[in-house]
């Protein structure tokens, strides 16, 4: 392709995703598609041949993207998808992307283009700083700093590598260890135990311990002490725990200076199990200051990591990660071969942030946060955050305010939990007649053993008429439900 046509497509391409920002609110929320529906519309074989260079060749392309592509997906941009969490895309983030691409770099080392980790470095930083995170997670502390990871999944793995590392390098042998988080921690810290190899398989409790949580859904940090205690006497190291700011299902907040406190306690012959916090979501929160009650005891963890690619405007993939232990993730993590032996990193004075993460390559996903922050400034990634809480305020009432309903949990930030009183059976086909509208989107979990409807508020485009507009759905269809 040459650069003018590239222009001359790019240029329609931009036009398709701005037109298609501008009527997502038209289409349904969730895919009408059908499994196989797709597959069936693609050729079973790729193309034999090259497309013709006739100005009108990429008509096909344009076409199968409104035919075949749109209709098979869940919009996450629709002012009312209100499922999961946010994962928002905006302009700035969007062109920044294309740019990154654009470029074509592969940013493993230091050399293959110092502007992709330089900038990196700094707007971890410049993040770090708009939490309130303290001076230690910095890159210009001791032996702190951030990273860019792709999830907050690859961050709960990327810390539990880190924290075998400190089992070895304290002179301990690597088995016999188990972790720790609640019993609403994030499916990933079982995942990421049995990619170490601590836990044999997903029903391995024994090397991954769930501590039990109190009536708000935070991890209790007397049982962890309890269990603690009990593991080190059977004769096993506890080496690593995973508190959530935020949990998936509730948002519920782990009480970070009591975790610490427990584990401070669970040190022995200078081993201290390693502290992550997963706040993938609410974290992002953390730019309004009010909301920085959540970061109490944070100054004592090893590791945080939160996704900018939720609630803050930054389009997947982009989990910032930091660690105050820095040379200990190096050491989990770093092979040098001779092909990637340099002088800039043998000098010793430049990051690799290869040695960060699990695979060697990386793209230059420092180029989003940073158009980003440039866009919206602090003032405007507060106001997003601030909508967001106040609308899901907003529907608490209206909810709180219908006696066929209860709250099912203590709302945090901008997740909502209710149910319908008269039992699982109805709200599940409350949550599936809503769905299969396609005016809104929203999904369940079980809380206190019960099925219950979350409403996580957060898209971009939503606004308080589609927050009132999704609970008038509800409301009428819960009147069908229960008739």
């Amino acid at each position: 392709m040459s650069p003018e046509d590239f222009q001359r497509l790019g240029h329609r391409m931009v036009d398709w995703v701005a037109d298609y920002m501008r009527r997502v609110e038209s289409l349904p929320v969730l895919s009408e598609s059908q499994p196989g529906d797709v597959l069936r519309a693609l050729p079973d074989a790729p193309p034999a041949r090259p497309m013709p260079a006739s100005g009108d060749s990429w008509e096909g392309v344009f076409a199968d993207l409104d035919a075949t592509i749109l209709p098979g997906i869940t919009h996450w941009q629709s002012p009312g998808f209100f499922g999961f969490f946010p994962c928002n895309a905006t302009g700035p983030a969007i062109l920044a992307e294309l740019l990154s691409a654009g470029l074509g770099i592969q940013g493993m080392l230091w050399q293959t283009s110092p502007a992709c980790t330089e900038l990196e470095i700094r707007m971890l930083d410049w993040m770090a700083a708009l939490l309130g995170l303290p001076d230690r997670f910095r890159s210009t502390s001791d032996n702190g700093g951030g990273v860019i990871q792709g999830t907050a999944s690859e961050s709960t793995l990327v810390a539990m590598v880190a924290a075998r590392q400190r089992v070895r390098d304290a002179g301990h042998a690597a088995d016999g260890l188990i972790a720790y988080c609640s019993e609403e921690a994030h499916s990933s810290v079982r995942k990421a135990a049995m990619i170490c190899g601590v836990c044999r398989g997903v029903d391995d409790d024994a090397h991954l311990r769930a501590i039990r949580t109190d009536a708000r859904h935070a991890m209790d940090p007397g049982a962890l002490s309890e269990a603690m205690r009990e593991d080190r006497a059977a004769g096993l190291t506890p080496f690593y725990v995973c508190a959530t700011i935020g949990t998936t299902s509730t948002t519920a907040v782990d009480p970070v200076p009591a975790i610490a406190d427990a584990i401070d306690a669970a040190a022995e012959a200078g081993l201290r199990p390693w502290l992550h916090i997963d706040g993938a979501h609410a974290l992002a929160a953390c730019v309004c200051p009010e909301h920085r009650w959540m970061l109490d005891g944070v100054a004592r963890a090893d590791s945080i990591c939160f996704n900018p690619h939720k609630w803050l405007l930054t389009n997947f993939d982009c989990d910032c990660f930091w660690t105050t232990d820095r040379r200990t993730l190096v050491n989990a993590l770093s092979v040098t071969p001779e092909y990637l032996r340099n002088a800039p990193t043998d000098s010793g004075r430049v990051i690799d942030y290869r040695d960060w993460q699990i695979p060697l390559g990386r793209r230059f996903r420092a180029l989003k946060l940073w158009f980003v922050m440039r866009h919206y400034g602090a003032e405007g990634l507060m106001a997003h955050v601030r909508r967001g809480v106040g609308l899901a305020e907003q529907f608490e009432s209206l909810v709180g305010a219908d006696d066929r309903f209860e709250i099912a949990a203590p709302r945090t930030i901008n997740l909502v939990c209710f149910r319908l009183k008269a039992g699982d059976d109805s709200t599940r086909a409350l949550l599936d007649r809503v769905n299969a509208s396609g005016r809104a989107f929203l999904t369940h979990a079980q809380v206190d053993a019960r099925f219950t409807i979350r409403t996580a508020i957060g898209a971009v485009a939503t606004r308080a008429r589609h927050v009132v507009e999704t609970w008038e759905l509800i409301r009428d269809t819960a009147a069908d439900v229960l008739d």
